[in-house]
C-alpha cells in the first residue's frame, strides 16, 4: 500500500481534498453573506412596516388639543395594539447618524434585539422633539388590523379623503387605497365579516418571485372597503437572492478549482516544453522541480533522463576517442610482430615475437573487458543481486589477493568486527575493493592499508598508500575514463584509466559516492567508498 505522506502528494487526493476545501469555504462564504444580507434586509422590512404605523400614530398624537388628551388617545392606541405605548423627550437619547435620519424623515427607528426576540420603536412627533416608543415582542393579527384603524381614523380628519390617501401613500411601502367591494376577489365568508364591519386579513400564496402577501380589508361604507396591500411577507430566500448566491459560489468554485489546476498546468506545460527542446537535440534542457507530487516527481524523471542521456553521449564520444587511441598501440605491435615474424627465417626470434603477439593479444582483451564493464554500468541502471556481505572477510580476500600479486608492497588490514555487515552485491564491492587495492600497491612506496566499516546509516571502504599522493586539483578528473595523470601515475605502471571510473560507477549504482583525499596516517593517496546501509533497489 503507498505511505499516507505519499498519499498526500497525489494529484488526485490533492485536487479532490482541494476541492472539498473549496466547496466548504464557499459554503461558509455564502451562508455567512446570505445571513449577512438578510439581516440587513430584515431591518430594512421591520422599519418600513413600522414607519407607516407609527406614523399615523404620531399624527393622531399631534392633533389632539391637550397634554390630557394625548394620553388618552395614547391609551387607547396602546389597548388597540396590545402594547404599551409612552412618549420620551429625544434631548439627551443617543442616536446613531442613521436613526437620527430616519426620524427627521417622518420614518420609525427599529433597535431589534435578537437574543431577546423584541424590537424597541421610535418615532418622532411631528414638530416636536418628543419620541413616540413602543416595545413589541410579537406581530399578531390584532396589530395588523389596529394599521387599518389608524388610517381611517386619520382620514375622518380630512374633508378629501382621496387627497389624503394619496400623501400617506409615501409614508407606506405598499398600496393603500379606497376600492369598491364588489371589486375584490374575496369568498361569501370575509364578504359577510366586513359587512359586519369586521376587518379582514386575505392571505395569498403567490409561486411567483413576489412570495406570500396579505392584505387587510376594512369596512368604510357599505360599498366601499379600505384595503392595505398587498403586504409581502418577508421572504429570507427570494429567488433574486438565491440566484445572485448561487451564480457567486459557482465563481468561486470555478476560480478555486482553477486555482488549484493551473500550478499543475504549468507544470506539465513545462514538461511539454523541455519534451520539444529534447526532440530538437538540446539535452542540456532541465525542467524546473517545484513540489512533491506525481508531476514534480515526472519532471525529476525528465531531467534525470536528460542529464543521463546527455552523460551517455559525452562518454561515448570520449570513450570512442580513448578506445580509439588505446587500441592503436596493441594492434600496431600485433602488425609489427605479425611483419617481423613473415621477414625472419631465426626459431627463436619466431618464437619470440609469437610471444610478443600473445601478450599484446591478451592486453587487447583486458581492455575490451574493461571497456564492456564500463559500458555495462554506464548504460543504465545494473541489477543488483543485493545480499548481507560481512566487511572482514571481504577485506581478509582483498588482502590475500593483493599480497598474492607478488609486488614488494606491505599489505596492513584493519579489520572490522566479524559481525559488522553491509548489503550491497558482492560481486561489485569485490571489484570496487580490487580495484582500490591494485591501484594502491601500484602506486605505493611500500605499504597500502585497507579498512572498513558503518559509520551511522553508512557503510564504508577505505584504501591507503604511502605514494607520491594525487594533488587536488586532478582528484576529480581521475574518476574520468582513460584519465592519467603525468606525474607519479604514469602510463608505465600500467592500467588503461578505467578502473577507477568503473569504481564511480559502482558507488554511483549503490547510492553512494567515491571520494579521494590524503591518507593521515601513510601520507599518500586514501580512496573512500560510503553507500547507504540499505542502498536503494533498481
Amino acid at each position: 500500500m503507498r505511505p499516507i505522506n505519499g498519499l498526500w502528494h497525489s494529484i488526485f487526493l490533492r485536487i479532490y481534498a482541494g476541492l472539498i476545501l473549496v466547496c466548504a469555504l464557499v459554503g461558509i462564504f455564502a451562508y455567512v453573506l446570505v445571513q449577512s444580507i438578510n439581516a440587513q434586509r430584515a431591518q430594512n422590512y421591520r422599519e418600513e412596516m413600522a414607519s407607516g404605523a407609527f406614523y399615523l400614530i404620531t399624527q393622531g398624537i399631534a392633533r389632539q388639543p391637550d397634554a390630557i388628551s394625548r394620553q388618552h388617545w395614547l391609551n387607547d392606541a396602546s389597548i388597540l395594539l396590545n402594547t404599551p405605548l409612552s412618549l420620551i423627550q429625544m434631548a439627551g437619547f443617543e442616536l446613531s447618524r442613521h436613526e437620527r435620519e430616519q426620524l427627521l424623515t417622518d420614518k420609525a427607528v427599529v433597535r431589534y434585539h435578537p437574543e431577546k426576540e423584541y424590537a424597541d420603536v421610535y418615532a418622532k412627533l411631528p414638530n416636536d422633539e418628543t419620541l413616540l416608543y413602543a416595545r413589541i415582542d410579537r406581530l399578531g393579527e390584532q396589530q395588523i388590523k389596529a394599521m387599518a384603524t389608524f388610517l381611517l381614523d386619520d382620514l375622518v380628519s380630512y374633508p378629501d379623503q382621496a387627497q389624503r390617501l394619496e400623501a400617506l401613500q409615501t409614508h407606506f411601502s405598499f398600496p393603500v387605497d379606497i376600492k369598491l367591494l364588489d371589486s375584490l376577489d374575496l369568498d361569501l365568508d370575509q364578504i359577510r365579516r366586513i359587512r359586519r364591519s369586521d376587518t379582514v386579513v386575505v392571505f395569498s400564496d403567490s409561486a411567483t418571485s413576489t412570495g406570500s402577501s396579505i392584505q387587510i380589508v376594512n369596512p368604510v361604507s357599505n360599498t366601499e372597503v379600505l384595503v392595505l396591500g398587498p403586504i409581502p411577507l418577508f421572504n429570507w430566500l427570494p429567488f433574486r437572492l438565491f440566484a445572485g448566491i448561487t451564480l457567486l459560489s459557482l465563481f468561486l468554485i470555478s476560480l478555486g478549482v482553477y486555482t488549484l489546476i493551473f500550478p499543475l498546468e504549468r507544470k506539465l506545460r513545462q514538461v511539454q516544453i523541455g519534451v520539444r527542446q529534447v526532440r530538437a537535440g538540446d539535452f542540456s534542457t532541465r525542467v524546473p522541480v517545484t513540489g512533491r507530487d506525481e508531476v514534480a516527481h515526472l519532471a525529476s524523471m525528465f531531467n534525470n533522463m536528460t542529464e543521463h542521456i546527455q552523460r551517455l553521449i559525452e562518454a561515448q564520444r570520449e570513450l570512442t576517442r580513448a578506445v580509439s587511441h588505446e587500441l592503436r598501440t596493441p594492434v600496431a605491435r600485433i602488425r609489427f610482430g605479425v611483419d617481423m615474424l613473415a621477414d625472419t627465417d631465426d626459431e627463436a626470434s619466431r618464437w619470440e615475437q609469437q610471444a610478443h603477439i600473445d601478450k599484446d593479444i591478451e592486453s587487447l582483451n583486458s581492455l575490451i573487458d574493461e571497456i564492456l564493464t564500463y559500458a555495462k554500468l554506464e548504460e543504465g541502471t545494473p541489477s543488483l543481486n543485493l545480499e548481507t556481505i560481512g566487511l572482514a572477510d571481504m577485506l581478509q580476500q582483498i588482502a590475500d589477493e593483493t599480497r598474492g600479486l607478488g609486488r614488494p608492497i606491505e599489505v596492513e588490514v584493519a579489520l572490522p568486527e566479524a559481525e559488522v555487515s553491509a548489503i550491497a552485491e558482492r560481486r561489485y564491492l569485490h571489484r570496487v575493493l580490487q580495484n582500490l587495492a591494485g591501484n594502491a600497491s601500484r602506486y605505493a612506496d611500500s605499504r597500502i592499508r585497507i579498512s572498513a566499516g558503518v559509520e551511522g546509516q553508512e557503510a564504508f571502504v577505505c584504501v591507503e598508500d604511502d605514494g607520491a599522493g594525487i594533488p587536488e586539483k586532478d582528484r576529480e578528473k581521475i574518476f574520468l575514463p582513460f584519465a592519467r595523470l603525468d606525474d607519479s601515475r604514469t602510463r608505465a605502471s600500467g592500467g588503461y584509466g578505467l578502473g577507477l571510473s568503473i569504481v564511480s560507477r559502482i558507488a554511483f549504482w549503490f547510492g553512494g559516492q567515491m571520494l579521494v583525499d590524503e591518507s593521515p596516517t601513510l601520507g599518500g593517496a586514501r580512496f573512500i567508498m560510503r553507500w547507504p546501509i540499505q542502498p536503494p533497489k533498481n
